[in-house]
């Protein structure tokens, strides 16, 4: 039936389900995690209705895979993760904003030791949590939002 404003996606019998995603961040969630590179099934929604916040989007993952949760905060901490066994609901985790980021980001200071020593951890202290600003742990410069590390 097309013109409907209901859209029925399967559900999962194991995985997870990334719901309560702020509109328009499920594609930067999608692009962080490599979600394109698994053998399973994925679905990325945008725009669901939403009662509690009048539209959201949603991803779903077929597969119980290793997932960086501090990636998805970063993104949108305001987000859950639902973890998917046997067709049940297990287990819910509420995001918050890390105060420490460990590889999710790198720095963009072209003098930071970590442009030379490649081994060293990339890590960023929240300093602002209204701002959501990080500043790096080795040489105290500002984050920029859109220098993820890809898994």
């Amino acid at each position: 039936m097309f013109g409907g404003d209901r859209m029925n996606i399967d559900t999962i019998k194991e995985g997870y389900v990334i719901d309560h995603i702020t509109p328009g961040n499920a594609i930067k969630i999608y692009r962080l995690l490599n979600l394109d590179k698994l053998d399973c099934q994925v679905a990325l929604i945008t725009n669901a209705k939403s009662k509690k916040m009048k539209t959201k989007d949603l991803i779903k993952i077929g597969k119980l895979i290793d997932i960086n949760l501090d990636k998805i905060a970063y993104i949108d901490p305001h987000a859950t993760v639902n973890i998917v066994e046997k067709d049940k609901i297990v287990e819910k985790k509420k995001l918050k904003l890390p105060e420490t980021l460990v590889n999710v980001c790198k720095c963009n200071n072209p003098r930071c030791i970590t442009s030379t020593e490649r081994n060293l951890d990339q890590i960023f202290i929240l300093t602002n949590k209204k701002e959501k600003l990080y500043r790096c742990h080795y040489c105290e410069s500002a984050l920029e939002k859109e220098n993820f590390i890809k898994e």
